[in-house]
């Protein structure tokens, strides 16, 4: 099984940077809660690179990645940090793993 990352970029509306990094650092964050609860889940990054954010989930497979993506906004959906995203700006993929260090 050939491990996937799901590499998500987007920027926050305005007005909404404030407490966003905090909030997604919390040890009981729900979407790092959310994410720890699904199969093949390994680990994630969020970084902030300028006006934009880059969020980084490391899977077992693929086929993990895509179903967790499937569900994650019909179950948490309604979470306050997703609130702050500008929707127009998220752009989600996938990548196979071909070496790690």
């Amino acid at each position: 099984m050939t491990e996937a990352l799901e590499i998500v970029t987007f920027r926050l509306k305005p007005g909404k940077t404030a407490g966003f990094a905090a909030a997604f650092a919390a040890a009981n964050e729900p979407v790092s809660d959310w994410l720890r609860r699904q199969p093949g889940f390994l680990s994630r990054h969020l970084a902030e690179r300028g006006n934009s954010w880059i969020d980084v989930v490391r899977w077992q497979s693929r086929e993990d990645a895509q179903a967790a993506a499937e569900k994650i906004m019909a179950e948490i959906g309604d979470y306050a940090a997703f609130q702050a995203i500008d929707p127009e700006s998220i752009d989600m993929s996938h990548a196979l793993v071909i070496a790690s260090a």
